[in-house]
């Protein structure tokens, strides 16, 4: 028998279920509860086990670890006489990585606390591509012996681990990354359709780009997809206009400007409002695209 923490993994989307297949890779015992039964027999065919409930899912694990879209998904699995906080042992660990307010996480604490419930978020950085390789970023809120409890677990899911403040700070790094990466895009996107339709080889002034210092890894990791106009969700555009408003509201509440973030948050809106919003961030091109003339 395995002396690993056994672990209940709620959310099995395209982040969460190669995330808890790099888990069961590195010994662990995975029980998961999702709403999609594809997903729970992906989990099953990867060696995992899968609930028919959160209940169920949560009732024996030291380690329960949440991956869901916003806010109001994190409160849906957390509480009520169905949730994680009525049904998790006092002692377990809650690891949540969705992406949300940092307000929502001191909540989350606050309230598990009462149940002997320990909590700490973990969003992470690095899309689909590093939820598979396990080279994710992983910004952490919460006390320090948490993170250290949660540490060798976080290790099997990505390369960048942190500790950045008592709870609620990984949520409010997070937002700050998806500030970066959308501001990121933007300025790509805007380039691919200048070089383009400056008759330069696309390909050849990216690569040049990126090994300057306009290099960055959203060019790295989103190259192809703006070569090959390949919008395959990696990381939705729905959910970066959630992000970006939480870091807008965020920013507000604590009196920061964020002036280019601004618009690009509402480039972001409108290519959502489009019908863009089941395509990867990377489709923020179409937005230039139609900006510059072009019908997408």
């Amino acid at each position: 028998m395995s002396n690993l923490p056994k672990i209940a993994w709620i959310g099995l989307g395209i982040m969460g279920s190669p995330m808890s297949e790099n888990l069961l890779k590195a010994g662990y015992s995975v029980t998961g509860f999702t709403l999609e039964q594809d997903k729970l027999d992906r989990l099953a065919a990867a060696g995992g086990s899968a609930a028919g409930s959160i209940a169920e899912a949560v009732a024996d694990a030291d380690v329960i670890i949440t991956m869901v879209p916003a806010s109001p998904q994190v409160e849906a699995i957390n509480y009520g006489p169905n949730g994680i906080l009525e049904n998790a042992k006092s002692g377990a660990l809650i690891i949540d990585m969705s992406s949300i307010t940092p307000q929502t996480s001191v909540d989350l604490a606050k309230n598990a606390a009462e149940k002997g419930i320990r909590v700490i978020d973990a969003p992470v950085s690095g899309g689909e591509a590093g939820a598979i390789e396990a080279v994710l970023s992983i910004m952490v809120g919460g006390e320090q012996a948490d993170f250290d409890a949660a540490l060798p677990i976080l290790e099997a899911l990505g390369k960048v681990i942190v500790l950045c403040g008592p709870h609620g700070s990984g949520q409010t790094v997070k937002a700050a990354n998806q500030l970066i990466v959308a501001v990121n895009i933007q300025a790509c996107a805007e380039a691919v359709v200048f070089l383009e339709k400056s008759g330069v080889n696309l390909e050849a002034a990216l690569d040049v780009l990126n090994g300057g210092l306009a290099g960055s890894t959203v060019l790295t990791r989103k190259k192809d997809n703006f070569l090959n106009r390949d919008f395959k969700p990696g990381f939705r555009i729905d959910l970066h206009h959630k992000d970006m408003g939480i870091v807008t509201d965020a920013a507000r509440n604590v009196g920061a400007a964020l002036p280019v973030g601004a618009v690009v948050a509402q480039l972001v809106a409108s290519l959502r409002a489009q019908g863009d919003g089941g395509l990867d961030h990377s489709a923020l091109l179409r937005a230039v695209e139609r900006l510059s003339g072009a019908q997408v």
